[in-house]
């Protein structure tokens, strides 16, 4: 998926974080463009940043964060970094003029996602959530296939996602004061598919979450209920459980499954149940990261917000904190 040459300034991106996505999430994807640049990066380890920057082959390792963000090259900033610093740098480098490509979840919690939507309101720049399946063509299809009604009226959802992340030393899914939680990393996913498939916003009847250190849920489940159709979602970061990664829907003329929602362009399955006869669909597609940011330079260049921003980004927080309350677990950072 080549950039085209459109006579606009490059985008350049400064990476906040060392980050294992990084790579993948925007550092392949801008390789095969002639319009984005991954120009510098800032670790808080200066030699980790220096050989992630030979790595990569990035031009520049700068010294630290704030030196990144307002470095007058760069104007759009990779957040990679644990949600604990999703709020505070992304505002900062809004503040400083710059763009923002934030991973998800957005924030720690909601509060600090209306702030983030806050500043991006005044300051004039996007703050984008990086929902990337949402871009790939897949997830437009499911959306298609729900709105066409050929499912007649909704009965049900459901979405999980399970990956095992171990826990050991230095992984911030296991660390509570970081914004770790199967939720938090893995459950965003399918909450934030729900509500764009029921295309409303939820109610939490309830939820119970596996606990291993205090306050981190290695596994969640909870109820929800949109505009009187009940749903399920699930995560689970457990040792030893199995990938699954899958989207269910069930009107009362028939069912859509999906399987690797996540990661389409890597395999998936759309089957799709309806009168007594079953069709099975692969969706064609780049990688969902080279989708997103595609999107993210239009929106740029047009001057536009995206989807996974603003108010869809604050109701999935409000969503996750709801869910953690219901389980009897704090919303990270409250």
């Amino acid at each position: 998926m080549d950039g085209d040459k459109t006579g606009a300034d490059p985008v350049r991106v400064g990476l906040l974080g060392a980050s294992q996505i990084a790579p993948l999430a925007i550092i392949a994807p801008a390789a095969k463009r002639d319009d984005v640049e991954v120009v510098a990066i800032a670790a808080r380890n200066s030699e980790r940043a220096a050989a992630f920057a030979q790595q990569h082959g990035i031009g520049r390792a700068v010294l630290g964060y704030d030196d990144l963000i307002s470095d007058p090259d760069i104007n759009l900033i990779y957040n990679g970094l644990p949600p604990v610093s999703h709020a505070p740098l992304s505002i900062a480098a809004m503040e400083a003029g710059r763009d923002v490509l934030c991973e998800k979840p957005f924030a720690m919690n909601a509060r600090e996602a209306r702030r983030m939507v806050a500043v991006a309101a005044r300051t004039g720049r996007l703050c984008m959530e990086g929902f990337h399946y949402f871009y790939h063509p897949l997830f437009a299809r499911v959306l298609e296939i729900v709105r066409s009604g050929s499912l007649g009226p909704l009965i049900s959802l459901s979405a999980a996602f399970d990956v095992e992340i171990p826990d050991i030393e230095g992984n911030i899914r296991h660390d509570l004061a970081l914004g770790g939680g199967a939720l938090m990393d893995l459950g965003c996913y399918p909450l934030h598919m729900l509500r764009h498939i029921a295309g409303s916003e939820p109610k939490i009847v309830g939820a119970k979450a596996k606990e291993g250190r205090r306050g981190i849920d290695l596994s969640m489940e909870a109820e929800l209920v949109f505009d009187g159709v009940r749903a399920q979602i699930s995560c689970d970061m457990s040792a030893g459980v199995a990938v699954r990664a899958e989207i269910e829907v069930v009107g009362e003329q028939g069912r859509l499954h999906v399987n690797n929602p996540i990661h389409p362009y890597l395999g998936h399955q759309l089957t799709l149940s309806l009168g007594g006869k079953e069709t099975v669909e692969q969706v064609e597609g780049h990688s969902t990261f080279d989708h997103q940011l595609q999107v993210l330079v239009d929106a740029l260049q047009a001057g536009e917000l995206v989807p996974t921003s603003g108010s869809d980004a604050i109701a999935n927080m409000e969503a996750i904190d709801a869910i953690y309350s219901a389980a009897g677990l704090h919303p990270r950072g409250l």
